[in-house]
């Protein structure tokens, strides 16, 4: 950039003592009572004053990435003048761009809104907060990402907010909110993490301390995710509607693929034949709560871990490894990929490859079929 600095130069900038501040070409350098340095920018783009506290120098915020903000700004300006959607308010805040987001998606039923939801209101929107979708560029993610790992958040965590943050601004560009995505979301690397999951004995003796313990909802829990390898809201969410003990089916009408049929073993369909028996007249919930506002249960983490604990089980067994249990077993009894993604929900092969575990019995079973077909040792 051409733009010259004298008072906010980083040598001049070092020297400034704590509780100073100086302003140059729309940037203020301030320092701080603890010795930090924070930037912020404020001007004019095509008649809207633009305020914004990019970051702090312990952040890794230099003057270059301040320039380079407020020149990315101008640029979409001159680009799209401000990229304003036609019929709507003269700026869109992301906060109020994120609340009509959800409320079509509720009218739409559509999919995964308890966590949209969720990710919404405890992280995006207070980080974004008021800015204008159209004025959303890179460094903005960037600054999130290191909010977030300053929060100990893993990538994969902080990935499943950015997709949600991606595909507010896919819905605000179809729905004609803005002409076009003004940033693209780059997802962090996600190292491949061990799949925890248990031997045949070690979920007998879950199921065997579920029996004992005060909730009686976790018992069915528990069984119902080892023997289908549902997920949590799926189970949780189930009314009596939905189980066909006939013809050996779960309907989920909410899975995190769309709509899907879930088959069970006749064992599972006699026991929540009478599971289901077992319960008051009134209830359509298998797990009912009154003080719920759903009606049912959504929540089962401590009775969870008791069990985990009373099994003698590590910590690190959570609501998930009965999905992985499930599932594991399935590939190492030999049933072929395709069926197992049937069962599971899966909707890539590849998704399920990863429970093959090289350690598996059934490796070992493999090679010695091989041993088999020769003589020569």
């Amino acid at each position: 950039m051409s733009r010259s600095f004298k008072k906010i130069s980083p040598a001049s900038t070092r020297k400034m003592p704590i509780g100073e501040k100086a302003t140059e070409n729309g940037i203020t350098y301030e320092r701080l009572s603890g010795g930090d340095g924070r930037w912020t920018v404020g001007f004019m783009v095509d008649g809207s004053r633009i305020h914004r506290v990019i970051g702090l120098e312990s952040e890794g915020v230099t003057l270059t990435q301040v320039e380079k903000f407020i020149e990315e700004t101008r640029t979409k300006a001159r680009a799209g003048r401000l990229n304003l959607p036609k019929g709507r308010k003269l700026t869109l805040a992301f906060s109020q761009a994120a609340d009509d987001y959800l409320k079509r998606l509720r009218e739409s039923d559509g999919k995964g809104i308890d966590f949209k939801d969720t990710a919404l209101r405890l992280h995006l929107k207070p980080f974004f907060g008021d800015i204008p979708v159209t004025k959303l560029c890179q460094y903005d993610l960037e600054r999130y990402h290191k909010f977030r790992q300053d929060e100990n958040a893993k990538p994969a965590t902080i990935n499943r907010e950015l997709t949600v943050f991606s595909h507010i601004l896919s819905k605000a560009e179809e729905w004609k909110w803005i002409d076009y995505r003004p940033v693209k979301v780059k997802r962090l690397k996600v190292e491949e993490s061990r799949l925890i999951y248990l031997t045949a004995v070690q979920a007998d003796n879950l199921v065997q301390a579920a029996t004992h313990d005060q909730n009686p909802h976790i018992y069915p829990f528990i069984v119902i995710g080892l023997e289908t390898g549902m997920r949590k809201m799926e189970i949780l969410r189930m009314k009596r509607t939905d189980v066909d003990t006939v013809k050996r089916l779960i309907f989920i009408p909410k899975a995190k693929v769309g709509m899907r049929e879930q088959p069970i073993t006749s064992g599972l369909a006699s026991y929540l034949k009478r599971y289901m028996e077992s319960l008051h007249d009134n209830s359509e919930w298998l797990f009912p709560c009154s003080t719920s506002k759903t009606g049912h249960t959504v929540a089962i983490e401590k009775a969870f871990r008791r069990v985990v604990a009373d099994a003698g089980l590590a910590s690190d067994v959570c609501r998930h490894t009965l999905r992985h249990t499930a599932i594991t077993h399935l590939v190492q009894s030999g049933v072929d990929l395709p069926t197992v993604a049937r069962i599971s929900g899966h909707r890539t092969l590849s998704m399920v490859a990863k429970y093959a575990h090289a350690n598996g019995e059934h490796i070992q079973a493999a090679t010695d079929k091989l041993e088999n077909r020769y003589q020569h040792t």
